[in-house]
């Protein structure tokens, strides 16, 4: 069966930064190739592409993952009937929300309500994180509506109900739920496999990890013996890296996750264009924001390759397998790692038979990553994202 596949490639560099920080504050890295690499976790990323839709998409096309769920969907229930008292309203959220997903909310614990500086009565909440739909919040307030109002307390024990409850959760994804999936660990037949992929990103290159020793000065001084000393000192760990980043989208599996658009007389193709471009966009341009106000490492991709395939997506980091080493004279390491890069992806596709028909788009920028051009023409972000969702929606249409 020939599907369609999305892969985005990029190379990225990144000054003196802490992206993606562990437990201890250090940031993160991996063993690859025998030496010690940056690395930033595809959760991070994924979350700052995540931010990036709220820039480009509607609201009603996007989602919200929040243990606050209960509270969330009450504030729907009552923008449609503001007679229904707050309680009611949070109680009633809650059990549509157990209906549909099989998640029992609960009202947090006073200790809890005291250390996030909460107090007086409170909603329940869910356990873990739940990401619904804003469609999918806006239908199941409208049932919730309807239960309040049929004076009926056990309305959501019905198992008519909870199937329509279910059937609501599991209808009208959102852009970003059909990409990322989800997970309602209380009732899998809701769960939503992700149409999308992200390899945590590492360094083509060797990298140790630095100390920056800092020092604040205290503003406000009484007597001449203040000046002795700062006011605070300590430390942060960083590093800085050229980085190769991955993402691939199984286009087909993100059409059925979307299903019908916003509109019923829109193309059934449009919300996969808008999906695909949002998402290409979104990936390339975002950026994680651990300690960004103290190194202010903002970036773009230097180069991007985009392809779409008929077969398997292909992750290209065994092309850094081995690391890429800083020339002596010039310094850097984009050179290189750009040469590395297609020297790699036209080997592979090469050995294992891959046809050239396979539609590549490719993004540099400047003459350190012209290498790219044996791949194709370089066109500018804007023309790229058309392009890219121009064939997405020919070959969905020829599906």
């Amino acid at each position: 069966m020939i599907r369609t596949i999305l892969e985005v490639h990029a190379l990225q560099t990144v000054p003196p930064s802490c992206l993606n920080r562990d437990e201890t504050g250090t940031p993160k890295t991996a063993m690859y190739g025998g030496v010690r690499r940056a690395r930033v976790s595809s959760q991070a990323w994924k979350r700052a592409t995540r931010q990036g839709f709220h820039t480009l998409l509607d609201p009603s096309a996007l989602g919200v993952r929040t243990r606050r769920v209960a509270e969330l969907l009450a504030e729907r229930i009552r923008k449609l009937d503001d007679s229904i008292p707050q309680a009611d309203a949070w109680s009633i959220a809650a059990e549509t929300i157990q209906a549909a997903t099989g998640s029992k909310l609960e009202v947090p614990k006073r200790k809890e309500q005291a250390e996030r500086g909460e107090a007086g009565e409170a909603a329940p909440e869910s356990k873990y994180l739940i990401f619904l739909s804003a469609r999918q919040l806006d239908g199941l307030a409208e049932l919730a509506v309807k239960g309040y109002g049929s004076g009926n307390k056990a309305y959501f024990k019905d198992k008519a109900v909870k199937e329509q409850a279910k059937q609501i959760a599991k209808a009208r994804h959102s852009v970003d739920i059909a990409l990322f999936g989800r997970m309602i660990a209380d009732d899998t037949d809701i769960n939503v496999d992700a149409a999308a992929q992200v390899a945590h990103a590492i360094s083509v290159h060797r990298v140790d990890n630095e100390s920056d020793y800092y020092t604040a000065v205290d503003d406000y001084k009484k007597r001449k013996d203040d000046d002795k000393g700062a006011g605070m000192i300590g430390t942060v760990e960083f590093n800085s890296a050229t980085l190769y980043r991955y993402a691939a989208v199984d286009v087909d599996l993100l059409r059925r996750n979307l299903g019908k658009g916003l509109r019923d007389d829109e193309p059934v193709t449009e919300p996969v264009r808008q999906a695909v471009e949002a998402f290409v966009q979104c990936f390339l341009t975002s950026l994680p924001t651990g300690k960004i106000n103290t190194f202010g490492n903002h970036t773009l991709p230097d180069a991007v390759v985009i392809k779409l395939r008929e077969a398997r997506p292909i992750n290209l980091v065994a092309a850094f397998e081995e690391p890429c080493r800083a020339d002596p004279e010039t310094g850097g390491h984009m050179r290189q790692a750009t040469e590395a890069l297609v020297s790699y992806l036209t080997d592979i596709e090469t050995s294992y038979g891959i046809s050239d028909s396979d539609s590549t788009w490719i993004m540099h920028v400047g003459e350190t990553t012209a290498a790219l051009t044996r791949l194709g023409d370089s066109l500018p972000m804007p023309e790229l994202i058309a392009a890219v969702g121009a064939e997405v929606v020919r070959r969905q249409e020829q599906a």
